[in-house]
Order: C-alpha cells, then structure tokens, then sequence
C-alpha cells in the first residue's frame, strides 16, 4: 500500500508540495501543489508540457504527467509548510523513456534481476560566489593552497551548519564539512545508500544548498570550472553491488578488496568511460576540469587517463579500502539520475561480458602519464564526448537507440547557441555563455 500523501500532509502540517522532475539537461523543473490537490495529483500526475522542458518533444505532444514518489518525499527543513517529491514522468499512459529518472530506473530494475543492488555515494562540491559570478564571496580566502583552511570553513559556519542540520534531521547521516582545494569552494558529505535514493538526495541537495546560500545572501554554484585557475567541482562517486546485506564487491584474499564481479563491473566502466563522459561531464563547460593544466593550488584533482589504482587521487578511478572504488570523473554538472544510471548500465556490461579492466597503475598519473601512451585519454571538449556517445552500441543497447538520440540532438542544439556566440579555449577565462548558462547548473 502506497503512503497516501494527503494523510501525511495533515500529519505533518504540510501546506503544499513540489511536485518535480529533472530532465535530460539536469534542470529541476516542479509545480507547486497546495496540500488539498494532493490526492488527485498522487493518482494521476502534475502535468507538463514537455516541450518546455530539456526533453527531445514538440508543442503538438500530449501532456506530460510527473506522478509523485511518495517514498522520496522530503519536508524542507528551513520551511516545513513545503514537501518536496520526486516524480516519474508519463505521457499517454506511458512512461517517458528518455526522462532520467526513469531511465535510472530501467537500469536498477535490469540489475536486480541479477538479485543485485547498487549502493552508492556522491561527493558534492561547490563554490559559494558573488551575486553576478565574478569571484568568489569571501575576500580573505587567498591561499594558494586553501584546501581544509579552518578560517574560511568558519567563516561560513553559518550557512554550513544549516545545510548540515538540515542532513541531519532527515536523516541522511553527514560525516563531515570542508573547505575544498579552491578557494570559496566547499564540499558536504553524508552516508551512502540504494542508488535512486542518493540521486533524489544529490537533486534535493543542490536546490537545499542554492537555498539556502540565497537565504544568507550568498549564491552557491555546482558548476565544474567558474574559474579557469582555480580547481574544478567534482561529484565523485563511491560505488559497492550488495545481495542483500552482502557486498558482492568484497573479497579480503584480493590485493585492493574486490572481489572478480567488482571487478568486471570496472571493466564495464573503463570500457565505456568516454562514451559516459557526455552524462558525466554534460556542458562545454565541464572540459574545462578534465584534461586541464594545474591549478592556483598545484593539482587539478581531476582525470586525464583511463585508469584505476589503489588508494590514489591522481587516477580516474580509486580503490581507497575494500569493497568499494571511487569514480572521480564526473563533475557538479552532472545529472544526479544519468549519473547512477550511467553507472549502472556501464557495470552491467562488465559483468555479463566478464570485461577484464586490467592491471592497476600505482604511479603518479599527473607526473608519468607520458610512460603510458596506449592508455585511453577522456574527451577533451563535449564534442568529442557526444561523438563517443553517438558511436556507442553499449549505451544505445542499454538505454534505447531513441533515447540516446534525443539526448544527442539536444547537446548538440545547446554547442551550436555556443559556437553562435563564443569559442572554447582551456588557456583563457571561461566565457559569458558558459556562465550564463551554466552557473546555476
């Protein structure tokens, strides 16, 4: 039996609802509900015109309907009139293939026919800056290496013990709060979870943080390089497969702590990492992070190569205890549900074709790159990731040939308004459109 969200509303004293989805471009779109609605919206949707969304649909299509997930509702801890809840999209009786949430999950549901369960956390960063996006919002935050600067975290210990009560008192355990490797830029952590509950929380997480940040007359950005010489925002990802209370991904006998179906499910995603770069790093702006030269603090932090290590930061993937790896190359551009289920579908092909990654590198990536010239190189502008996209039969199979059509035709409508305006050079500032269009991804 479905929780009936009427009933929860006068439990709670919940006035209304958004009702949202997030679509291909990872814009959160909702429709406020008052609490009386509810009932009808749980049983037949909030409709949309899909057209007016980041969705490949037209003015003459039907209506589209977001019915909400009752299990993904969140009540705003700084307003508590408000619910939030996650919808799944359908037109015509159907479910909207290409929609993200949806296709996040199609691919749970194809795993857990193997009687498995991905469980999954994200790292988010992001900066908090001035109101038009020129610089960061704390003068006094000039080191060249600014990483966990005590100072500056407390200078914003406001607005980051609100966020992370806020975590607190729903219940997704957060562990810890710093100051990150660029100055003004910042990142919270909390516990890990099923797959489609961290992507509803990584969504609900960077409106609550934009919020908030607003609330202390701050702006927050997820976006991967607002400044060209400062490190970029990563999401990294830490990923386990579960049976259960079984992590399927542990073996203590192996040399890193996986076990051979952790580690075909590597292979999956080494094999598919440049395609998955157009989900993973989805803006012209994202290759800005990847690929870069260094930075103000020394390091980027971020991949250039396909590979996996040990306990390692210089490598796209890390394996920092057992059971466990790291996948550090997406960025806070990314699409919280393409990002699982990415994933997802990736590990999936490592496991039904038994994909080998290879041996692990234990070098400096970022110095001695140069003693390893047959490893694959990631994209170095979304061109070149949606080309691997397009030529992908993995993704196609996984998610549906129309469905990764759709997604191409749109990202390359959005390249063409930038090439209209502007061109892309790693070595110069990042552009007005880029800011424009992707500070407030």
């Amino acid at each position: 039996m479905p929780k009936n969200l009427s009933q929860i509303a006068r439990q709670k004293k919940i006035k209304y609802f958004l009702i949202s989805f997030v679509d291909l471009f990872g814009v959160l779109r909702s429709k406020l509900v008052p609490a009386q609605a509810i009932s009808e919206m749980q049983k037949n949707g909030a409709g949309f015109a899909g057209f007016a969304a980041w969705l490949d649909m037209t003015p003459a299509d039907s209506d589209m309907f977001g019915v909400p997930d009752p299990n993904s509702l969140i009540q705003l801890p700084w307003n508590k009139e408000i619910g939030w809840l996650a919808s799944d999209l359908y037109m015509d009786g159907n479910t909207v293939k290409a929609s993200p949430r949806v296709m996040l999950k199609e691919q749970i549901k194809k795993l857990s026919q193997k009687k498995l369960q991905m469980k999954s956390g994200v790292e988010c960063e992001y900066f908090l800056i001035s109101e038009d996006g020129s610089k960061i919002a704390d003068p006094r935050d000039i080191q060249s290496k600014p990483c966990y600067d005590q100072s500056a975290l407390m200078r914003r210990y406001d607005l980051i013990k609100e966020i992370c009560d806020s975590m607190i008192e729903l219940g997704w355990k957060p562990y810890q709060n710093d100051h990150e490797d660029a100055n003004g830029q910042f990142e919270m952590n909390w516990d890990y979870s099923d797959s489609l509950i961290t992507a509803d929380r990584h969504v609900f997480f960077k409106f609550m943080v934009k919020s908030l940040a607003e609330k202390h007359g701050l702006r927050a950005t997820f976006m991967p390089k607002p400044f060209h010489n400062l490190t970029g925002n990563g999401c990294h990802a830490h990923v386990s497969v579960w049976n259960g209370k079984n992590n399927k991904f542990l073996d203590k006998k192996d040399t890193l702590g996986l076990s051979k179906l952790a580690y075909n499910f590597l292979g999956g995603i080494m094999n598919n990492t440049q395609a998955l770069s157009a989900f993973f790093n989805p803006t012209i702006n994202s290759y800005r992070r990847i690929n870069a030269p260094p930075t103000k603090s020394g390091a980027t932090w971020s991949p250039s190569s396909i590979s996996y290590t040990g306990n390692n930061r210089t490598h796209m993937i890390r394996i920092p205890d057992q059971g466990r790896f790291e996948l550090r190359l997406m960025d806070g551009s990314a699409n919280p549900y393409l990002l699982q289920a990415g994933i997802i579908a990736a590990g999936l092909e490592g496991i039904n074709k038994k994909l080998n990654p290879g041996k692990p590198l234990h070098c400096n990536m970022y110095k001695d790159y140069k003693k390893y010239p047959n490893l694959k190189k990631l994209p170095n502008d979304i061109n070149q990731a949606i080309s691997m996209l397009q030529k992908s039969k993995s993704l196609a199979n996984a998610f549906g040939k129309d469905v990764i059509g759709s997604y191409i035709k749109l990202k390359t409508s959005e390249i063409k308004d930038f090439r209209s305006k502007s061109t892309f050079n790693k070595k110069k500032p990042v552009t007005k459109w880029e800011k424009d269009n992707t500070l407030d991804c």
